[in-house]
C-alpha cells in the first residue's frame, strides 16, 4: 500500500516570469492573475510551481521533463535551444529551456492540450529508485528485458503517463532544479521507508523538505490535522 500521493511539480528559476511564459506555452498551462509564478491545468496535479532561487543552472539537470510537440521549431520559437538533435539512434531532441535546464522534445503528429509526457530521473541504481517510489506512491513497476531503465505507470494522481528512472555514471552534486511534491497523512511512514528529512515545516515554509534514497529533494505536505498534532 502506498504511503503518499503525487501532488505537483516545481522548477527553480532565477527569472520566474520568463520561465512561466515558456513552460506555460510548452506544456499547455496557464498562469492565474493572482499568482503569476504558478501554472495550472484542468486538474490540481498538473500544477507547476516556478520557484525563485538565486543560483543559476550550472550542471545537467538530474530530473527533467519529456514533452510532446508538433515540431522542434515550435519549441525553438518559444525560446528553447537544441542541444542534441534527434537521430536514428535517439528518437527525441535534447533541448534547453531559457535558463539552460535540459528537457526532451518528442515530435508527434497529434499533440494533446497538456503536453507533459513523462518525468525522467537520473539514478545510480534506477531499479532500486523505481521500486522505492513505487512503494511510496503506488503504480506499476515496469521494465524491459535487456534495457537498463525502469519506469512507473498508472500512478494514482499522476497527470502524465510515465515516471522513468535512467542510469547515469555521475553522482548528484547540487540541489535539483526540478522536483516534485507529495501529500501524505503522516510524515513518519515516509521517513521509515527510507526518506531523509532535510528541513521540517517551520515558520517560513508550510511543508517538510525530504530526500529520497539517492538524495533527490521532494516536499511533503500534510493535512492540517496532522500538522497540528
Amino acid at each position: 500500500m502506498s504511503i503518499a500521493r503525487f501532488k505537483d511539480l516545481c522548477i527553480d528559476a532565477t527569472n520566474p516570469s520568463s520561465m512561466v511564459a515558456f513552460w506555460g506555452q510548452v506544456l499547455g498551462l496557464t498562469s492565474p492573475a493572482d499568482n503569476p509564478n504558478v501554472l495550472v491545468g484542468d486538474t490540481p496535479e498538473k500544477t507547476l510551481w516556478i520557484n525563485t532561487v538565486p543560483e543559476p543552472h550550472t550542471v545537467k539537470n538530474r530530473v527533467h521533463l519529456d514533452v510532446q510537440t508538433g515540431s522542434i521549431a515550435d519549441l525553438e520559437r518559444e525560446g528553447a535551444t537544441v542541444l542534441t538533435p534527434e537521430s536514428d539512434e535517439q528518437g527525441w531532441t535534447v533541448m534547453a529551456d531559457p535558463e539552460g535546464g535540459e528537457f526532451c522534445g518528442f515530435v508527434r503528429e497529434t499533440v494533446p492540450s497538456y503536453r507533459l509526457m513523462e518525468l525522467v530521473v537520473d539514478a545510480a541504481d534506477p531499479e532500486a529508485q523505481a521500486r522505492w517510489w513505487a512503494g511510496a506512491i503506488g503504480g506499476e513497476f515496469c521494465s524491459r528485458p535487456g534495457r537498463p531503465y525502469y519506469w512507473l505507470e498508472n500512478v494514482p494522481g499522476l497527470p502524465f503517463a510515465y515516471w522513468v528512472f535512467v542510469p547515469v555514471p555521475e553522482p548528484k552534486t547540487v540541489k535539483n532544479r526540478v522536483h516534485w511534491d507529495v501529500t501524505t497523512p503522516a510524515l513518519q511512514p515516509v521517513l521509515d521507508a527510507g526518506a531523509k528529512l532535510l528541513r521540517p515545516k517551520d515558520d517560513e515554509i508550510g511543508w517538510n523538505i525530504c530526500a529520497d534514497p539517492e538524495g533527490n529533494e521532494f516536499c511533503v505536505f500534510l493535512p492540517p490535522a496532522a500538522e497540528d498534532s
